[in-house]
Order: structure tokens, then C-alpha cells, then sequence
């Protein structure tokens, strides 16, 4: 079918999914596999949590679908916690993370001059696949054929703050970053390059974008990632685990930069639904719940992975924050990737040479030490000749 009907875009892994529970998913075959990506960090509740399957079954009776055109209570609620646990003012509703950033460059575009006008990111940031979003995507992979001429952006790399300092300037519009690069590594920004970025933005008139798709909504300990900075961005964009798997994406601004989007200057025929409002509703619940515990699990699964590098000399670095993780290695990590997933674990590789893991907040111990046991034994044979750390440049 693949084949046959389906754009050839993805590099799909062999495995063909008929239903999940907990932290596991089960293939067509009924065979059972420890998910530690997670649906690329969606199901941050695993799979058929009963209180989202509950939830579902309720309002699926109720409403589906309603419109922009009128209001409902589910909306309003969800508006009003993602104010509240962000510290900003303004929420709008989309259908996924690259559709909340394009919100938050409309924003910036409404507000821009020609004196004010170039954008700063992040070598290997990414920030999604639509024309603006991947304008500031630092991967010159995907970005090829695919940007307009003319985008004026200064790409910088991550945590060098003599660069952050030569990049923002009276010409600039905005800058625009992960907190945590996700698809470029798992590369945790630091403190003081974030506290920067806040400072420079506001001495130059520029707006700071979050985004926080990948690494926000109790991901790394935080209900945000830039709130271990102690900072406040203008714009922060939300997405992957907010609906449970259900598409829904949220752009929250400052008083400020709400006004530069009035009545009429956006819409979304399906964003901010019922039933998916119900449910991040729902999940923004169990994140208050949960969010005490992420640093402890954090830290353990952290302790065993640490133990599963010092025995595999192919592992040349662990990066993390939270329930984010990166391995680093000295060899290409899709052949490790494949081989994990005939034991019967599934992660996967990214930047080619990056083990990446995005845990449940509902990992249990067992399954961690389930995780680094099919791990050492898929690395046991690897072969270590060395090769150069990807790092963004």
C-alpha cells in the first residue's frame, strides 16, 4: 500500500502498529514493543491512558466540531490554563506545531519594517515544514528547494553568546529558538544563552519566539523549558503532547503581541475543537500530577543510561534535560535503530548520528531498565571506530 498509494516521503520503519497500552505498542502480528519515542514525543501518557480514552468517549457523544464561528466552554478553559502555566496573556489554536509557528511569524511579519525585518535562529533548530516555519529551520537538508529567495535570517549556533551578541541588532525582527533542539540532537540551550537572548531581544525592539513543541509541557521538568531560565518570551509555541495524539497546536503571546493579529487577520477552520480541547484540558490535568515526579525519573533513567555508556565505548555523550535524551555515537544510528526494534524496543536516529529517546511521563522503572538492557545488547557488537559529534554549526 506504502508503495503503491502513499507519497514516498517518509523512511518508515518495518513495523505496521494495530493497537497500544501503556508504554507498549503492538504490531499487526500482536507482537508487543517498549515505545521510548513516543509518537516523537506525543503520547506523553502512553497509550489508552483511561482518563484521555474517557474524555474521548464523552465528548465524541457530545460534539465534535463546532467552528471559529462561535464559542465553546472546552476552548475557553484551555485558553485560560495555557496563559496561566506559560505567564503569557493571549492563546490561539491551530492544528500542529509547524502551523503555531507560522501563527507566531504572521505576528512578527504584521509588526516588521524594512529597517526591521531579519529573523535570527538556530544552526540545526527546527521549527517545521511549512514555507515560514522551515525559512527558520537550521537544517540546510531540509530547507534546500523548498525556501523562497530572499529570506533574510541569520543562522547562529547554539549557546555561543558572542554570536548571539553580534547577531541581534536594531534590524532585527525577532529570534526565534528551541529551548531544547530536539530534532537537531537533543542539545539543552544554556541558562545564561537564554537569559541573553531575553535581554538582547528587548534592548533592540526585537520579539523572542519559544518553541516549545518538542520540549515543553512538563517534558523536561518545567511546564515550559524557558521557564528554567527565568525568562518570559513573547511568543511560545506548543504542540505534541497537548492533545494526546489528537492535532492541535496553540500560539500564546504577551498583551502585546496579540494585537498584532486583530479580527480577521487569521483563522483556523479546525483549530481548538471540542473534542481536542477536552482533551489537552484533560492532559494539562495529569501534567499537574505529574510534573513533581519528571526530575526523579528523569535522573534514573539518566543514572542507567550514563552506566550503559561507561560499557559501549560507541556511546561519546549523553545530552539531556528532563525526559529528553540524546546519545551520541561514533557510528551511524539507524543500523542500532533496526536492530533495537527486532528485540522489541523502538527509538530512533536523528541528525545521523543521535540515538534520540522521548520516555511516557508514565515510564515505570522496569521499563527503563527493559530500555538499556535491549540497548547494550544491540550496541555489544557495534563497531567504535570513531567518528566526529554532530554539533551544530
Amino acid at each position: 500500500m506504502y508503495g503503491q498509494f502513499l507519497l514516498a516521503n517518509y523512511d518508515r520503519c518495518p513495523l505496521a502498529i494495530e493497537s497500544g497500552d501503556g508504554c507498549h505498542i503492538v504490531d499487526e502480528t500482536g507482537r508487543r514493543y517498549l515505545d521510548m519515542i513516543t509518537g516523537i514525543g506525543v503520547n506523553a501518557f502512553g497509550y489508552c491512558h483511561p482518563r484521555i480514552t474517557a474524555v474521548l468517549i464523552d465528548q465524541a457523544q457530545r460534539c465534535l466540531h463546532t467552528s471559529n464561528l462561535v464559542s465553546h466552554q472546552h476552548q475557553q478553559r484551555l485558553a485560560e490554563k495555557l496563559c496561566a502555566i506559560s505567564g503569557l496573556n493571549r492563546a490561539f489554536f491551530s492544528n500542529s506545531g509547524t502551523e503555531a509557528m507560522e501563527v507566531a511569524l504572521k505576528a512578527v511579519r504584521a509588526r516588521s519594517t524594512p529597517e526591521r525585518s531579519r529573523l535570527v535562529a538556530l544552526r540545526g533548530g527546527f521549527h517545521g515544514r511549512t514555507m515560514g516555519s522551515l525559512a527558520l529551520t537550521g537544517q540546510p537538508d531540509l530547507r534546500q528547494n523548498f525556501v523562497f529567495p530572499g529570506a533574510d535570517i541569520t543562522f547562529i549556533a547554539p549557546n555561543d553568546r558572542a554570536a548571539l551578541h553580534a547577531a541581534i541588532g536594531p534590524d532585527t525582527a525577532a529570534v526565534a529558538l528551541e529551548p531544547v533542539l530536539g530534532e537537531g540532537g537533543i542539545y539543552p540551550l544554556d541558562i545564561e544563552f537564554l537569559q541573553d537572548a531575553r535581554q538582547l531581544t528587548q534592548a533592540a525592539g526585537a520579539y523572542l519566539i519559544a518553541d516549545e513543541v518538542q520540549c515543553g509541557l512538563g517534558r523536561t521538568g518545567k511546564y515550559f523549558a524557558y521557564q528554567w531560565a527565568g525568562i518570559l518570551p513573547d511568543i511560545a509555541i506548543t504542540a505534541k503532547p497537548l492533545a494526546a495524539g489528537l492535532p492541535l497546536g496553540a500560539t500564546l503571546f504577551t498583551e502585546d503581541a496579540a494585537q498584532l493579529l486583530p479580527p480577521h487577520s487569521h483563522g483556523s477552520t479546525f483549530g481548538g475543537g471540542p473534542l481536542a480541547c477536552r482533551v489537552a484540558c484533560e492532559v494539562l490535568d495529569m501534567i499537574d500530577e505529574v510534573l513533581p515526579r519528571i526530575p526523579e525519573l528523569a535522573a534514573q533513567f539518566r543514572d542507567r543510561l550514563e552506566g550503559l555508556m561507561r560499557r559501549h565505548a560507541v556511546i561519546r555523550e549523553i545530552r539531556s534535560k528532563g525526559l529528553m535524551f540524546g546519545l551520541q555515537l561514533s557510528q551511524p544510528g539507524r543500523p542500532l535503530v533496526d536492530a533495537a526494534l527486532k528485540k522489541g524496543l523502538f527509538v530512533n536516529c536523528t541528525q545521523g548520528y543521535v540515538l534520540r529517546l522521548l520516555p511516557p511521563y508514565i515510564v515505570t522503572e522496569a521499563e527503563m531498565d527493559e530500555t538499556v538492557r535491549i540497548l547494550g545488547e544491540v550496541l555489544r557488537g557495534a563497531d567504535t571506530r570513531a567518528s566526529p559529534a554532530i554539533v551544530p554549526q
